[in-house]
Order: C-alpha cells, then sequence, then structure tokens
C-alpha cells in the first residue's frame, strides 16, 4: 500500500503495517515536550488523573523559554512548581531558564529524530518535521494523559506537498516562501493536513531555513510540517544523536496526497499584514510603513543564519532613533556562535537591544510589549490582534533581512534596496 511519510510514521507508532488518512490510530509516543508556559495546566491535569508516577521520565522535556527569567510572581511560582515536578518525578531532560526556546533547543539537544511521533503543548511543535519526524502541537489535558500512558490517539491527517521549485532571488529566504503559500491557501487552507515540503529549491535550503518552513505549517491550519530526511538531514544529527532512525519518504502514488505547485524564481520579500498571517503582500507593496519596533528572533527567524543575514545590513549602521530593534536568539548555543562570529558587537554598535534567549514578545507576555497606536515588524509567526501587546497595535512579520532593513530607514524597507 503507498503512504505519505505521515501515514507511515504514524503506522509505526501504532505498530500497525499501515493505515491511511481519516483512520483513528493510538500512536506510541516518542518525546513529550511542555513549556513554563503550558507546563503548569498539564501537571495539575496528569495528578488529578491519580497517577503516581509519568510513564516514562526519559521521554519527557520541560524548557523555560516563554517567560525567562520571570517576568511576574505567578511566572515565578509557575517555574516553582514545574522545577518540583521535574525532580519529584524525575525527568531526565529538563532545560531551565538558561537555554532558550523549545522549538530550537529540542533539536540542538538531540530530541528530534527522523520517523518519531513528538508532541508538545505549543502549537508550533511542527518545527521539528523539519527532520523527519511527525510533530505536532496538542493540549494540556491531552499531555496530561500522555504523561501518564506515553499514547496518544490521532486521526491520521492527508498530505499536501509543497513542490517549491526555482532559484530565490537576493534577500529572499524560506520565511517569503512560506508566507507566499500562506498567502495563497488562506490560514485555513491546509487544516489538519500533514504539509510536507519538497522540491529542488527546499533540498538546496539549510536545516534551519526548513525549520522556518515547517514552523509556519500551523499558520494554514496544518496539523504537521515536514521535510524528507537527506544528507543535510544526517550532518545535522551527527553529534547530536547517536540513535538509530528511520527516514521515510511520501509515495508519489499515496491516495491522499495532493500536490500544489510553487514557483519561486520571480518571488519577492513578503510581508504578513495586520491582523492576519495570511494578509500578505510583497515589500513593495506595504514599502514606506511607519514602524516603531523590531522584534529579530523567535522560533521561526531567530537562528544564526538570521543573525548572520541581519547583522551583514546592520554592519555599520544605526538602527534610527525612531525605533526600538530588539535581537533575541533563538537558543544558548546561538547566542554563543553569534559571539564568537562577532554578530553580538554588530548589533550593539547599531543601537539594538541585545536579550536573553527566549520567547521574547512574540507570546504578548514578556518583554518588548507593544502600546496603543504602536506597529512593530516582527520575525516572529503571528499577527493576530493583541498578540505582541495592545489590541489596538499593530504586527506586521518578515524576514530576518527585511527587519534588519526596516530597522535602519524607521519603516519597513525592502532590503534590496
Amino acid at each position: 500500500m503507498s503512504m505519505t511519510m505521515a501515514e507511515k510514521i504514524l503506522a509505526k507508532s501504532a505498530g500497525l503495517e499501515e493505515t491511511s488518512a481519516g483512520k483513528i490510530v493510538m500512536a506510541n509516543i516518542d518525546v513529550a515536550m511542555t513549556h513554563d508556559l503550558t507546563g503548569p495546566l498539564s501537571v495539575k491535569s496528569f495528578q488529578k488523573i491519580g497517577v503516581e508516577k509519568v510513564w516514562d521520565p526519559e521521554k519527557i522535556v520541560v524548557l523555560f523559554d516563554h517567560q525567562v527569567p520571570a517576568d511576574s510572581l505567578e511566572a515565578a511560582q509557575n517555574h516553582m512548581f514545574m522545577r518540583e515536578f521535574v525532580e519529584k518525578q524525575e525527568i531526565a531532560n529538563f532545560y531551565d531558564v538558561r537555554e532558550g526556546v523549545c522549538h530550537q533547543v529540542l533539536p540542538e539537544k538531540g530530541h528530534v529524530i527522523p520517523g518519531e511521533v513528538i508532541v508538545g503543548t505549543d502549537s508550533h511543535t511542527c518545527t521539528h518535521g523539519s527532520l523527519g519526524a511527525f510533530a505536532t502541537g496538542i493540549g494540556s489535558t491531552d499531555m496530561a494523559m500522555v504523561f501518564a500512558t506515553g499514547k496518544l490517539w490521532f486521526k491520521v491527517p492527508e498530505t499536501i506537498k509543497f513542490e517549491i521549485e526555482g532559484k530565490l532571488g537576493q534577500h529572499v529566504y524560506s520565511k517569503d516562501v512560506v508566507l507566499n503559500i500562506i498567502g495563497q491557501i488562506g490560514a485555513d487552507g491546509a487544516t489538519y493536513q500533514a504539509c510536507e515540503f519538497g522540491g529542488q529549491t527546499t533540498s538546496n535550503m539549510s536545516i534551519s531555513q526548513r525549520m522556518a518552513l515547517c514552523n509556519m505549517a500551523i499558520e494554514m491550519g496544518g496539523k504537521t510540517g515536514m521535510v524528507e530526511v537527506d544528507e543535510k538531514t544526517k550532518n545535522y544529527l551527527k553529534g547530536r544523536t547517536t540513535k538509530s532512525y528511520d527516514a521515510f519518504k511520501t509515495d508519489e502514488d499515496a491516495d491522499s496526497l495532493t500536490t500544489m505547485y510553487v514557483d519561486v524564481n520571480d518571488l519577492e520579500p513578503q510581508i504578513a499584514c495586520p491582523h492576519n498571517v495570511d494578509n500578505v503582500k510583497p515589500v513593495t507593496e506595504v514599502d514606506g510603513t511607519p514602524i516603531d519596533q523590531v522584534f529579530l528572533g523567535s522560533c521561526t527567524n531567530g537562528r544564526l543564519d538570521d543573525l548572520q543575514v541581519a547583522a551583514e545590513i546592520l554592519k555599520g549602521k544605526q538602527v534610527s532613533h525612531d525605533v526600538r530593534m530588539l535581537v533575541i536568539p533563538a537558543s544558548r548555543e546561538i547566542y554563543r556562535q553569534a559571539l564568537d562570529e562577532g554578530l553580538m558587537s554588530i548589533f550593539v554598535d547599531a543601537g539594538a537591544l541585545v536579550c536573553n534567549p527566549c520567547c521574547g514578545p512574540c507570546l504578548g507576555g514578556h518583554v518588548g510589549l507593544l502600546g496603543p497606536g504602536e506597529t512593530s515588524l516582527s520575525t516572529s509567526n503571528r499577527n493576530f490582534k493583541g498578540r505582541q501587546g495592545s489590541p489596538e497595535a499593530e504586527v506586521y512579520l518578515s524576514s530576518a533581512a527585511v527587519a534588519a532593513a526596516s530597522a535602519i530607514k524607521g519603516k519597513i524597507t525592502d532590503p534590496r534596496e
């Protein structure tokens, strides 16, 4: 029977020879991740079940990234509550306030393995499909059942495969590609589908750029984002894990597979305009829009190559006096690499604020919030009303290149200028 990547992984996890879209399977979970914001409810729900111990403390990852360091008494108490849970349950993989954003730290630390099923109490868990896993966000009560049993049921999703072809132009990146796709099919255009990214353009992308693609699968309604394993994947995993793994590929004649062809030869930098991620326009249509803040970071575009692109544009220049620019590396590992390469000096000299690895203003609950009437240009993944502070503020989404160029000019700017 011909199957998609998603079908093959879920079949294997459920101990089945085959499965197909629409069927219900009970999957064995390989990795279960929760963080400081959603973790407390997951734990409290688990405690209500009445089970004394989690099913496997080696397969649970607890991470603090949303409100780090604690920005309120409530956040501090949440941290204390989760640390107590980690100690009591002897959770092996605990990353306190110092490591960074969960969707960057998990792959860095070798928790993301091709062919495995990964769940997290965060909607952007779909990022990890960039390494050939089936990864998806779940609710806190679902996570409680995973903690207790190590299992979770899924309806097997259909797959939409984006065959991306063409050569990306100057200062056009995977963020522009995925924003363009979302703009075409809409925020609900791939509802409960596995969004698989293929084609030569995807093959040419770095792992970091593929992570950005899969990260935003949820923004088109997708259940997960996925990229087939290749040599780049294998090279990324070297030194991060010693586990053996299965590299599944989609059969082109699978019944549940739909293919969309995307030509990026003439693609220009893309901007998601307020207040929806599918309100996407070319940068030339919004060029000149005044901004108050630029946020370079998040689980979408806070990786080393994003910082490198931004630093290249900012070197020897100054952030506009009318703009606050926040630079937040996605992890401590990236922060260290950026320091070694001198990128942080470029940002500081340009007048940007460099913060500790965390989610920053992305969730609208930590540093860098927007006031009423203010406008932000952000490399993150969502721009709903109130997402980064006041519901009367506006958030535009872009790549790191657009963000850096715009910080200099004080208005949305085409980096190709």
